[in-house]
């Protein structure tokens, strides 16, 4: 198991090609986390997708429907259910590589202030002919159950205003330290000289 976690933002991916390149690095020992799984999108319009749910809703075992399948109604638990389809889940290898996927709706406090990478393979831009219908999982998650997309919307408007105050906090730190160095510049010519001389300027 690699030691390193690699957190992806959801926003912007196709559902199918961000869950096989996912299901490979897990394969491979890699921990996942994925956040923000309501932003991912499926390609065909929300109303084909519906029918599609509709379709998957059916599917039960006759004689005891507790016995399952289970229709998942949380993004983050719609993702993590394509990502176990391309796993040999139900074989030790399979059962420790999902043991190592995290999914999310929004994104928890304790990954603020962590880098989030996005999949160039499986962004929605590069990979959807323009002009082709696509929607969203949490709108469909919405419509089949799930009950805590405002939730969601609201700590998440709250996150990007906290996030927003920081960068622009961090941003005037930065302009005070250029004039700092700039306002001293004369003084320290000497030493940086030095400290060219050295390689550490």
């Amino acid at each position: 198991v690699v030691s390193t976690q690699i957190i992806i933002d959801g926003k912007g991916h196709l559902m199918g090609r961000l869950a096989a390149i996912v299901a490979k690095r897990l394969l491979e020992g890699q921990k996942m986390i994925v956040v923000r799984c309501e932003e991912i999108n499926f390609s065909g319009s929300l109303y084909r997708q519906k029918l599609k749910w509709t379709e998957f809703r059916r599917k039960r075992t006759n004689t005891n429907p507790k016995k399952g399948p289970f229709h998942l109604r949380h993004p983050s638990k719609m993702f993590w259910r394509v990502v176990r389809g391309m796993l040999p889940h139900k074989l030790k290898r399979g059962k420790c590589a999902l043991n190592l996927l995290e999914t999310y709706e929004g994104v928890p406090p304790r990954y603020h202030c962590r880098p989030r990478l996005v999949v160039p393979g499986a962004l929605r831009v590069l990979k959807l002919q323009p002009g082709r219908k696509f929607c969203r999982v949490g709108d469909l998650a919405k419509l089949v159950g799930w009950g805590y997309s405002k939730v969601v919307e609201e700590l998440e408007t709250k996150r990007k205003a906290r996030a927003a105050e920081w960068n622009k906090q961090k941003r005037a730190k930065k302009l005070l330290r250029i004039k700092a160095i700039a306002a001293v510049k004369k003084e320290t010519a000497s030493f940086d000289k030095i400290l060219e001389g050295y390689g550490m300027l």
